[in-house]
């Protein structure tokens, strides 16, 4: 298993994030490597501070977006032999307590995906988040189980496990170009449910950090459509 956050200047958010991954029950189970994506404000000279403890990271030479850094993840993994990749946040959202509800399923189930909801069950835990990430979160996962058939209720949230042998079905190309920004994240989940691969979701906490260390770096309207464009690309058969 190789955990890796993905992350952009998020140098004290991200030195928690690895700082809780090394406390948690996971750190004796996985591999960890940070994927940084050509950061500008000292995030990558504090990853490689933890060198030490067994941290591992690949930096960009250039900024290439959140997609580029995931298939940069996924393909290392590959290439190292591991089974199993866990995405998660870089901001500190995601609990490294919550990773092994995502592994469960692929190691005793068989499952391909598993995907991380805050709104699996009754109530949801979406922590302090804005209201338009609030509509916007909701109404994304509508559109998913519209062009797939089947039941999704968090297609947004990047905190997932993935079974890596699929990413080998050459049905499934995420070196498009055009998978660079949030794209790839909603085409792998696409994929794998249209696919025929065994999806699920699990639940998970997400919680958003103050107010003044900010939200998210994805810009409302550029943002919202390149996690929306592959619904309709694929979907309507634009892009395979």
């Amino acid at each position: 298993i190789l955990v890796c956050p993905v992350a952009y200047n998020e140098n004290i958010k991200l030195k928690r994030v690895i700082e809780r991954f090394l406390k948690s029950p996971m750190r004796s189970r996985a591999d960890y490597c940070v994927v940084d994506d050509c950061s500008t404000d000292g995030t990558s000279e504090m990853i490689r501070s933890f060198a030490g403890e067994g941290v591992t990271t690949i930096r960009h030479a250039r900024q290439c977006g959140v997609g580029a850094a995931i298939r940069t993840a996924i393909r290392h993994a590959q290439q190292n032999g591991y089974d199993i990749i866990v995405i998660m946040a870089g901001n500190d959202k995601d609990n490294p307590d919550e990773i092994p509800q995502l592994v469960k399923p692929i190691l005793e189930d068989g499952y391909d995906l598993v995907q991380g909801s805050r709104y699996k069950g009754a109530v949801g835990s979406g922590g302090d988040m804005p209201l338009y990430r609030k509509v916007a979160t909701r109404l994304h996962p509508l559109l998913m189980s519209f062009f797939t058939g089947a039941k999704v209720t968090d297609s947004t949230n990047g905190f997932r496990a993935l079974r890596l042998a699929i990413v080998n079905d050459r049905r499934m190309d995420i070196d498009q170009p055009w998978l660079d920004a949030y794209e790839l994240e909603p085409y792998l989940m696409y994929k794998t449910i249209t696919l025929g691969y065994k999806f699920t979701e699990v639940f998970v906490t997400k919680v958003y950090p103050p107010k003044q260390q900010g939200y998210t770096k994805m810009k409302p309207l550029l943002g919202w459509w390149s996690i929306l464009k592959p619904l309709f690309y694929l979907g309507l058969g634009i892009k395979k």
